[in-house]
């Protein structure tokens, strides 16, 4: 199987119908949530989720491929749940719902396997960068592309907020819909459109503890809910160089001043920059200013949240709701898909 040339591709686009924009993402319940989560994805979650149809999902299937014990997965899929609403999630603008509540999503990409290049999935980064690192990785993760591409095609997805280690894996989803479009559906009539990539300019990779990439699997993480000495301990943990602290330096290069610039406002995150730069000021200060500002930042969320943490009740209506929405969207989709497939038997 290949892909149509440029040329076929642009003018197959030109003459496709237009798809109506729906937003959609998931995110996995591996562990807590950090601040890598949150300036890599969720900020962008939040401020997409009221200008458009949108549909956001606890990937628990995704975690699978990493979490084997039932009650963590259980827990994590909560909180994740917990942490959206509490960051500003409104359940009346979009949807928020688990992935295993809309099984369906399984079927899909069954019928994904079936079109897709085994070649393909092993050039998948993640899963190249586990054998790399001398891991043997599970057929879960190996196929995670597909799973991801029936995540966001079951629900016609057009936009997927993604971080920029994730944009291969959009790339897979665009070529599925165009194989399954080319295989099955008629020229001007396909079923799935090819989503794009939504990534913010200036989203860096947020450093962790030890300036390594945050992430849950290097236990280098602050996570977005930590307060008190536990958020302190980490903040002082953070890795810096050994200039002298009457010495100037340069903030660019300091794990310290990475964060400071995403949780401070300009005018704060430039002063403490002419600091760095002036000498007199040690790494000891900057921590002890990046605290203050990651407590301030997150005040009322965290608030919230342990507000919502007493209400579990309504945390699940949400989630209902929110599957209730995603069932009733991918219905004609999901009925179109099973009869282009010949998996309707009866011909309905």
């Amino acid at each position: 199987m290949s892909d149509a040339s440029p040329a076929a591709s642009a003018a197959a686009a030109d003459d496709a119908p237009a798809f109506p924009p729906v937003v959609v993402s998931g995110i996995q319940p591996s562990g807590k949530l950090h601040l890598g989560n949150y300036f890599g994805a969720i900020r962008q979650h939040i401020d997409l989720h009221t200008r458009h149809d949108a549909f956001y999902f606890i990937v628990n299937y995704h975690a699978m491929t990493s979490v084997q014990d039932a009650e963590a997965l259980r827990h994590n899929t909560f909180d994740v749940a917990l942490d959206y609403l509490a960051l500003g999630f409104d359940p009346e603008e979009a949807a928020l719902f688990v992935q295993s509540d809309v099984p369906e999503v399984t079927e899909l990409m069954w019928m994904f396997f079936n079109l897709i290049p085994t070649s393909r999935l092993e050039k998948g980064v993640a899963y190249k960068d586990k054998v790399a690192q001398g891991l043997t990785p599970n057929a879960g993760l190996f196929n995670y592309p597909v799973l991801q591409a029936a995540d966001i095609l079951i629900y016609g997805g057009t936009l997927v907020p993604v971080g920029a280690d994730q944009k291969q894996h959009i790339e897979v989803t665009r070529d599925i819909a165009r194989w399954f479009n080319t295989t099955y559906a008629p020229a001007d009539d396909p079923l799935f459109p090819e989503p794009e990539a939504h990534i913010l300019d200036d989203v860096a990779v947020i450093p962790g503890t030890d300036g390594q990439k945050m992430s849950k699997s290097y236990g280098n993480t602050i996570g977005i809910f930590d307060e008190g000495a536990t958020l302190k301990d980490k903040v002082y943990s953070i890795v810096t160089d050994s200039t002298p602290l009457d010495e100037p330096k340069d903030p660019t290069t300091c794990n310290v001043f990475a964060l400071i610039k995403h949780v401070a406002d300009p005018e704060t995150a430039a002063s403490i920059a002419q600091k760095y730069r002036a000498g007199g000021y040690g790494y000891g200060h900057a921590k002890g200013e990046l605290l203050t500002l990651i407590d301030d930042y997150f005040a009322e969320a965290r608030a919230r949240r342990k507000e919502l943490a007493q209400r579990p009740d309504y945390v699940m209506d949400v989630l209902r709701d929110g599957a209730r929405k995603a069932r009733a969207q991918i219905a004609p989709i999901m009925a179109r898909a099973r009869a282009l497939t010949g998996i309707a038997y009866d011909g309905s």
